[in-house]
Order: structure tokens, then sequence, then C-alpha cells
């Protein structure tokens, strides 16, 4: 029953985006008095929906990502762990969130989470691929290689997340309370790049951002636990210790990293597309964000890490210890560097090294490619330093691969060597 309400809500929501591409008026949501006109969708998830939202008193655009959480509390902690997400890991290569809101489902019995972030015209890295494939080229590899690096840099940021005392800035309870306290977020860093919105010219946010959009109700209470180890990250920043405490965004993909400040160059006649070299990554979706190392000590918490996974990890980008999670084993960081060398090798041969012509077309297993790492890079002009950079991250014994410091370390060689 539960699937078959999941299915209906979908639905819903399709046919309530739809009518704001077919109708005249465009379709409306209020939250917490604020009333915002839905003007398209921009993706879909399992159980949300992103949309381009226009605030109707401002103007101002957004990328409005709703949540539908049927299961009540249990749901809205897990989109919970999103949002704080977002506000957790602060790097310039790591999308930040301009608001969220929690209301009553007004066609049921859950609710509705929705987070506000800053709308990115240009699209994500599977877009540019798309392109590539459309126009017959691909990426140059300087601008390949940067781009990735740019990834690899936020990855860094979360696999290297140290606490820093009882006044830590990235501490989630901390920084949540300062930023409602203060009526403001860090979107006036100027470390972070500014969103372009929907202007001709671009719109970028200023002072206006300090002003929350929505009212808003806090879900967790006081010392309530969002991701699990926040326990020890708690105890670790009492005592003053500055821990070292990885997350692992468990989801890296092309369709996971946008662009901002890129210029797509289409000739129509020599079908030459090129990417302007200021570009910059971001990384975005951390609904499937977690404590990096998790120790499995049984087969039930093995079954479980592996129904994780598959929920909300995409297959052709997932790393095998995820595919049959082994008892004894510890699960850690390194999930990612798998899916970076797929993003890598997705970037340069526009698939993932798991989705060719035997898994797609003909009936053969991507589980059973990723296990085996049964992958071949096609011939090309890329130098050997960039395919070894990919072969690297695409080992079956996670460590064997190397970790965050070391791929952003091979990157910058192979650009000196673009260079």
């Amino acid at each position: 029953m539960r699937a078959l309400d999941n299915l209906k809500d979908q639905a819903k929501d399709a046919l309530w985006a739809l009518s704001s591409c077919l109708c005249q008026q465009s379709a409306k949501i209020k939250i917490n008095g604020r009333t915002f006109n839905i003007i398209k969708v921009l993706g879909e998830g399992g159980f949300s929906f992103v949309y381009l939202a226009q605030d109707e008193h401002s103007g101002r655009q957004f990328a409005l990502k709703k949540i539908r959480c049927p299961t009540g509390s249990d749901g809205v902690k897990e989109a919970m762990r999103e949002v704080e997400a977002y506000r957790r890991f602060k790097h310039p290569n790591i999308i930040r969130i301009l608001d969220s809101a929690v209301v009553q489902d007004p066609d049921g019995e859950g609710k509705i989470v929705y987070l506000f972030l800053p709308l990115y015209q240009k699209g994500n890295l599977q877009d540019a691929i798309n392109a590539h494939v459309v126009n017959g080229t691909h990426f140059p590899e300087h601008e390949m290689v940067r781009l990735f690096k740019g990834a690899c840099e936020a990855v860094r940021a979360m696999h290297t997340y140290r606490t820093s005392g009882p006044a830590a800035s990235n501490a989630a309870s901390s920084s949540s309370s300062r930023q409602e306290s203060q009526g403001r977020h860090s979107d006036d860093d100027e470390r972070f790049p500014q969103a372009e919105g929907d202007g001709d010219g671009g719109y970028s946010y200023g002072s206006s951002v300090n002003v929350p959009l929505v009212t808003r109700h806090r879900v967790e209470e006081e010392g309530d636990v969002v991701f699990d180890g926040d326990e020890e990250l708690s105890r670790a920043e009492a005592d003053g210790t500055g821990e070292i405490i990885p997350y692992a965004h468990r989801d890296i993909k092309p369709g996971h990293v946008l662009f901002i400040s890129i210029l797509l160059i289409l000739e129509q006649h020599s079908r030459n597309v090129m990417i302007a070299d200021n570009g910059t990554p971001i990384l975005m979706d951390f609904g499937s964000t977690i404590k990096a190392r998790i120790h499995v000590e049984n087969r039930s918490q093995a079954l479980m890490q592996q129904d994780i996974a598959a929920e909300q990890s995409t297959m052709a980008y997932r790393a095998p210890e995820l595919f049959d999670v082994k008892t004894g084993t510890t699960l850690d960081e390194k999930v990612d560097i798998w899916s970076l060398g797929c993003t890598l090798f997705a970037l340069a041969y526009s698939h993932s090294p798991f989705e060719n012509t035997q898994t797609t077309e003909q009936g053969g297993s991507i589980a059973m490619a990723v296990l085996s790492a049964r992958y071949k890079q096609p011939n090309s002009a890329y130098s050997q330093g960039l395919k070894d950079i990919i072969d690297s991250m695409l080992k079956v014994n996670p460590t064997e691969r190397p970790d965050i410091h070391q791929v952003i370390a091979m990157a910058d060689r192979v650009l000196q060597s673009l260079a």
C-alpha cells in the first residue's frame, strides 16, 4: 500500500508540475504566508521534485526542492539530513542552501520539506556531456580535468570534515541557530561564487538574500541526532579536540555537479562546443550523505547497508563494496573515490564505464560488471596521466584506491603537463 501511495504522490506532483507548462497561469504554492509561482520542472527523484520557482513578492527565482515525507516525523528527519549537510559543509565548490521549510501535506497525512537552493541556469555536467554527444564533440582535456578537480575539492571538504571545539562554525546546530538569530546566510561570503538567477545578464543575489524566504520552524529538538555519529562529533567539539570525522556523499555523478558562470558557444555550422575556462563546478544533492566510516558487524547490518545504497546511490556510479557488503568490514569514504572515477570516465567518454552496450542493450548486469571492474577505456587522444587517474580509482578493493588528496595531486600533475 505504501508503494502505491508513493506512486500516487509522484503522479500528483508530475501533473501539478505539468500544469505550469500547459496552462497560461503558473501553478502556485503557499509556504508560511509566502506565495511562489512554479514555472517548470528542473528534475525529479524517488520522493522529490525540483522546480524553478519564483517568489511572487520579490520576483526572485530559486531551485525549489520538494521532498514528500509520507511517513511523517521519520521521513522529515531523513529529509533534514540533507538540509543539515548543506549547512554543515562550507566550501566554494559545494552548493549552499538559502532556506528550508516543513509544512503539512495538504493532500495527505505526511509532511513536505521544501529546500530553497540557488538557481544555476547553465545546468550540470551531465547536460554538458549530452551537448557534446549531440554535437559530436568532447571536452578539451585541460577543461575536463579542471572541472573534475573542482568536484574533488568539494569531496575533500567532506572527507576531511573537522570539528574545531565548542565554537566551531561548521557545527550543524551552532550554524543553524546562528543563522536564525542573525536572520542571514553565508551568501555574502566572497569566497562563494554567486548564482546566476533568471536575468539576461545574470541575477546575483544581493543584500536581500539575508532576509529569510519563509518563517522557519525547526524540526529537530536541541540535541537531536541528524547524522549517525553526531554524538561523537559533539563530544569532539566539547573536548576541543578538532577531530576529523569524514562524511561520504554516496551519490557522486555528473548529474550532481552543477556549472556556474560557464559560457557554452554552439556554432551551428562547425558544430563546435566550447566551454569558457572560468566555469566553477558545484557539488549538489546531499540526500545520500552519511558518516563515511561504518563498521559492519553482522549480516543484518550488511543487508541494511546494501538496501540503503540500492535506494540512495545510482547503480552505474555505485562502488562494488556497496553491492555486496561483507560482514566484518568497514565501509568508508573510498566509495566516493570510485564514484569520482566513474564520473571522470563519463566526462571523457560520455557514459559511465559500466553503462555500455553489453549492460544496457544485451541484457548484461551492471552489478556484475561493477563487482569485477569490467570496463575498457576507448581509444582516445587523452593523456596517459588522465587514463591512469581513472584506472587508479576504479579498483575493486577500496584499500587499493587513492584517497582524495592523492586524486587531487594526480589531477594537478595532469594539469601541469597540459599547461
